[in-house]
């Protein structure tokens, strides 16, 4: 029975993923299209699984964006490593509910051995608690929920018994380049995003010290200071090392590092300086489905003080026993959850030390490949220092959008725009896997043609 749906399922995957280097990145379609190849009728009878995937797989194709492909650089977003991939379908064929250790023994001893090699890989505390989340999203939105219920505890407050109505102050403070992501779990924490305190930043969006110093002196009470390791347009880190003394100064304060793909920077020998004084974080927020190349559906909080994190968000009711092992929803928001820790184990595996720092530096080295040569174009600037795998580009004499446009129907590469510092911009993220220089050159031609069309 499996079977019938499983081998025409993986024979449309084999296809695909043999193809991806070949394929035009974005092609549109128009969404009416789409409807009408998928809006079957769903009659009164069932269909045969093969013909449902088969059929679903036809029709679907001209919608798909190859993301996971070597040119696609439009966000920060990696492929996948084959043995992350394989791991992927059994996650899905195992069928684990990894919330708790007696719905699957082997799920959450999986999770807390890829926990610990995570923690040392990236150079954090040994004894933090790592929750394994959807994404970069819910892992900001995760450690902020444990700083909120540590500094409200310490004076006096149970925010997760009395909610925030008459609650203490609690000041956030972030950079002004800070994250969407970051800005939203804020918000989702009833914290207000308009009352963010923001500090100004440099040229290259990191946070400027003597700004963070002033605004620190104007508050009173629990603060929770929100730094960036890796700004989304250039790639820069704020100043980790002199933020977190100024965090270590004060009682009541908290320090939270967003780094959704530039913590992993520590695992390389040569770039790990740029994450200086990242481990003095009180709790960091990453995203394996960026750098580290998983499938979707993988970010992890991870926060020093493993007791904050439980109560935050941990589950408790009659039924939910603990049994002694790990029990995992008592370090992430969701009750039921699939066993997403299994793609990172396979992945640090399959790479391991040398192979995690090995992809790193090629995307990096790849980006700066890109802007030397993005460069040599009179009507190309390159707006940021290349530290990292984004670069920032401003077409002079085109029309930034209808560039973009060009070079996302021409089907080469995918490029995203951006704004920066009130202009229109582009953005080229490096974090596949697969990428190569021949694909970097690709890109560049492809970009260089689309603004001297443009330009007429």
């Amino acid at each position: 029975m499996y079977e019938e749906a499983l081998r025409p399922a993986a024979n449309v995957a084999a296809g695909w993923l043999m193809t991806l280097a070949e394929r035009q990145v974005g092609i549109p379609v128009a969404p009416d299209d789409l409807r009408l190849r998928l809006g079957v009728e769903l009659g009164d009878a069932g269909t045969d699984p093969a013909t449902v995937i088969e059929e679903l797989a036809a029709a679907i194709e001209p919608g798909l964006v190859a993301t996971a492909g070597p040119r696609y650089f439009g966000f920060v977003t990696g492929g996948s490593l084959p043995a992350a991939l394989a791991a992927d379908w059994l996650v899905s064929a195992f069928d684990q509910n990894a919330a708790m250790y007696v719905m699957s023994p082997g799920a959450a001893v999986a999770e807390e051995i890829t926990a610990g090699w995570l923690l040392d890989l990236l150079g954090l505390p040994a004894e933090s608690a790592v929750g394994f989340v959807t994404g970069g999203q819910m892992a900001n939105f995760s450690c902020l929920a444990a700083a909120r219920h540590a500094l409200l505890a310490a004076v006096g407050w149970n925010v997760e018994a009395d909610g925030l109505r008459n609650a203490p102050e609690l000041t956030v403070i972030a950079g002004k380049q800070a994250h969407a992501t970051l800005v939203h779990a804020v918000s989702l924490l009833g914290l207000g995003e308009a009352g963010i305190r923001r500090v100004a930043a440099d040229d290259q969006g990191r946070m400027l010290p003597d700004g963070l110093q002033l605004t620190l002196e104007h508050v009173d009470g629990p603060v929770l200071v929100c730094a960036q390791a890796g700004e989304v347009n250039t790639g820069a880190f704020d100043p980790l090392r002199e933020i977190a003394a100024m965090v270590r100064d004060r009682d009541q304060a908290w320090l939270h590092v967003d780094g959704a793909f530039g913590l992993w920077a520590a695992a390389s020998p040569t770039l790990r300086s740029l994450t200086e004084g990242a481990e003095q974080a009180d709790s960091w927020a990453t995203d394996g489905h960026k750098w580290l190349n998983v499938p979707y559906d993988c970010g992890m909080a991870i926060v020093r003080d493993s007791a904050a994190l439980s109560a935050a968000l941990g589950l408790s009711a009659a039924y939910l026993q603990g049994s002694g092992g790990r029990d995992s929803f008592a370090y992430a928001p969701e009750a039921s959850r699939r066993a997403r820790a299994l793609p990172v184990y396979a992945a640090l595996r399959s790479l391991g030390r040398r192979g995690v720092a090995d992809l790193v530096e090629r995307c990096c080295a790849l980006a700066r490949l890109a802007a030397d040569e993005l460069s040599r174009c009179a009507s190309v600037e390159v707006l940021n220092d290349v530290v990292l795998n984004q670069v920032l580009l401003r077409v002079h004499g085109a029309d930034t959008a209808a560039v973009i446009e060009r070079v996302q129907r021409d089907g080469i590469c995918w490029l995203g725009g951006t704004s920066w510092l009130g202009e229109p911009a582009i953005r080229f993220s490096v974090s596949n896997w697969s990428t190569t220089e021949d694909d970097i050159r690709q890109s560049v031609a492809a970009i260089v043609a689309a603004v001297k069309a443009v330009r007429g």
